[in-house]
């Protein structure tokens, strides 16, 4: 998969998303310095969410329009999302700002019309949010432009998944990286089965990622060392600024701290490889070798006594030994002597 100027995937580093989502907190001001963080925290990408409340849901205060059991408990959805959406007229902007710091930006559309705004934006990508994985007509739609798409995985069953693939895979488009997620704000980190890393990709042909609601960084790193090649986080400029998302976000000290946290554990999972490095050979000095650990006269024999198994490893392999012993000397021999075959009398069986 390539997404702007970045591959993604084997055996490139991995691809990490800075998500914006609510946290410009109303202020395009805002916005555009969290980008700037954004860059210096290390992220590659800064990622939005192109929706208006009318186009989510509608002005309701029915009961199933009242939010329960999250963060956003007795919140009506459409205040909610008024409150949270990146009003359309800022994306250009947020765009433009974005490649003048070097990162990707694209979005999470909603709609049918949230996609063609964005297709005039010549957004690289699509992401689908977790709970649009059942919208099965948005993903074909997303899917016939033709570019690489990113679906999270939080509220879908195995059923869903394979539904939006394809979806995906019906309109011709192969390009796709499933994330897993949980669907939690914040999300409980032992809900967070990273073992699904490997598997989505296996299972489903895919790259594979996470879209992390946890705290901290934790769970990052563990997707890292479990072959994630995406990885998505919620940014913000400065907590104390509030908003819907401010809670389970991470400030630009924190990103920094995830995004090193990361590239080492991507450093830590290496190859598999059991050729020896210049470091591995030279720590080879310390390991066990044959020695003379007392004087020896020529013509004495060998014993456990006499030679051992000792540190350091310039003597002959520790494997010999069972072969040497009752053999004879053929010389003086002082203690601390490096064992070698050179040192038995010829002739001997």
């Amino acid at each position: 998969m390539k997404i702007g100027n970045k591959v993604i995937g084997e055996p490139e580093p991995v691809f990490i998303i800075a998500e914006l989502s609510a946290n410009h907190n109303g202020s395009i001001e805002t916005a555009l310095k969290t980008i700037k963080a954004a860059k210096r925290a290390g992220a590659d990408c800064i990622k939005l969410q192109t929706y208006t409340p009318d186009t989510i849901t509608i002005n309701s205060t029915k009961k199933d329009f009242i939010i329960k059991g999250t963060i956003w408990e007795g919140k009506n959805l459409y205040n909610l999302y008024e409150q949270a959406y990146t009003p359309w007229e800022w994306h250009k902007a947020i765009f433009e700002a974005a490649d003048e710091e070097g990162l990707i930006c694209f979005s999470s559309p909603f709609d049918k019309t949230a996609v063609d705004f964005l297709e005039d934006l010549n957004v690289p990508a699509y992401k689908i949010a977790s709970f649009e994985i059942t919208d099965i007509p948005l993903i074909e739609y997303v899917a016939s432009k033709a570019k690489p798409i990113i679906i999270s995985t939080g509220i879908a069953g195995q059923e869903d998944i394979e539904l939006a693939l394809d979806a995906c895979r019906r309109m011709g488009n192969n390009d796709i990286a499933l994330l897993k997620c949980t669907s939690s704000y914040p999300a409980p980190i032992e809900e967070a089965n990273m073992v699904m890393i490997k598997d989505l990709a296996e299972r489903y042909d895919v790259i594979s990622g996470l879209s992390d609601h946890t705290m901290g960084s934790t769970v990052p790193i563990v997707a890292a060392a479990m072959g994630a090649k995406i990885i998505e986080k919620h940014f913000i400029l400065d907590k104390s600024i509030g908003g819907p998302d401010a809670s389970f976000s991470m400030d630009e000290e924190e990103f920094t701290e995830m995004v090193k946290a990361v590239r080492e554990a991507e450093k830590a999972v290496g190859k598999v490889d059991y050729t020896l490095t210049e470091k591995q050979k030279k720590g080879r000095d310390f390991s066990r070798s044959l020695y003379v650990v007392e004087d020896i006269k020529v013509g004495e024999k060998i014993t456990e006594k006499n030679v051992r198994s000792i540190r350091p490893g310039f003597g002959l392999h520790p494997k010999y030994l069972i072969d040497i012993l009752g053999k004879r000397i053929n010389k003086n021999v002082e203690k601390g002597t490096a064992f070698n075959l050179d040192l038995i009398e010829h002739g001997q069986k």
